[in-house]
């Protein structure tokens, strides 16, 4: 049976379902979420359909992420979106799940679901929930359709990435003839920055260190992130904007984190295999875009070793 079949098969048998991603989610983390829950809640409305995780503010257009105590459920299904390994799933303790389906566009290892989706082709993960509510009976609206669309259009860069294919392209028209989605207004949402985060983004610029093979990284304290009011999420939202330099081959950036006491590093390449890497150091992903997380500043020099290491082979090889 076809794989997306089988999820349906599993959602429609149980009345109580969570639906949980990754930490310091992304728009397709929060909106592939918020979208499965409501369809779920469309197609079945007696069934008890929970999207959990940490709010994020910038991302309330998305919709509302469920507050309830959920830590009391019993034997629900749980869904997990968007994320490549279990221990960066957000608010799944405490919860007594019966089955577990994942579904996600990251390479992955882990084993012990029910179900596993794993399509490491697709741009997005608000891509595969679109196939699945295509491909069966789950039911769509105008609002679960722009969130999927905001959530294609942001995690593929516009179109930019690899990832990016004739089916991503065919399920966005999908959504546009089908919906009437008025994407220019959606943009706002998705694009539209305060003036202090545009002066971030020059302090960013300004402060990238170009290594002699091609690395280029900027170091951001708590301080910086107070001095222009931005949250650590913020420079994790803007590392796509430096693709296309000439000079760089990989670019990344570091955040230290006060709360967890980590470096946060997000890395992007433009050739080099980057994933195998942030593996070394808590982190993965995707081959040319992945994450890290560093305890001390000896570990974030000996990932830029690495990576430096990556480039200067990358180059020879070319």
């Amino acid at each position: 049976m076809d794989i997306k079949k089988q999820i349906y098969k599993k959602i429609k048998k149980y009345n109580t379902i969570v639906i949980a991603r990754h930490i310091g989610p992304d728009p397709d983390a929060i909106a592939s979420q918020i979208a499965l829950r409501d369809a779920i809640k469309l197609t079945f409305p007696s069934k008890e359909v929970l999207a959990v995780g940490a709010s994020v503010a910038k991302f309330k257009y998305f919709g509302t992420l469920d507050k309830e105590d959920y830590t009391n459920i019993k034997d629900a299904l749980l869904i997990v979106l968007d994320v490549p390994s279990l221990d960066r799933v957000d608010k799944m303790e405490g919860l007594s799940y019966k089955e577990i389906i994942k579904i996600d566009h990251h390479p992955s290892n882990d084993v012990g679901f029910s179900l596993s989706w794993i399509e490491e082709s697709s741009s997005s993960t608000c891509q595969m929930i679109a196939e699945l509510l295509f491909s069966t009976n789950l039911k769509m609206n105008q609002k679960v359709a722009n969130n999927l669309f905001l959530g294609i259009v942001s995690d593929s860069d516009r179109f930019l990435l690899s990832y990016t294919t004739p089916k991503t392209f065919k399920i966005i028209s999908k959504l546009i003839e089908e919906y009437h989605i008025d994407f220019n207004s959606l943009y706002t949402n998705l694009y539209e920055r305060p003036i202090n985060e545009i002066r971030f983004h020059g302090y960013l610029a300004e402060h990238l260190t170009l290594t002699k093979h091609g690395l280029a990284y900027v170091k951001i304290t708590p301080e910086i992130l107070k001095e222009y009011n931005v949250d650590n999420g913020t420079p994790s939202n803007m590392i796509n904007d430096f693709n296309y330099i000439k000079e760089v081959l990989v670019w990344i950036f570091i955040t230290y984190d006060e709360k967890s006491e980590l470096y946060k590093i997000n890395i992007r390449s433009r050739g080099p295999i980057i994933n195998t890497i942030a593996q070394n150091y808590r982190g993965g992903g995707h081959k040319f875009a992945s994450g890290a997380r560093c305890k001390t500043l000896e570990e974030v020099d000996a990932l830029l070793k690495d990576l430096e290491n990556a480039c200067q082979e990358y180059k020879n090889a070319q």
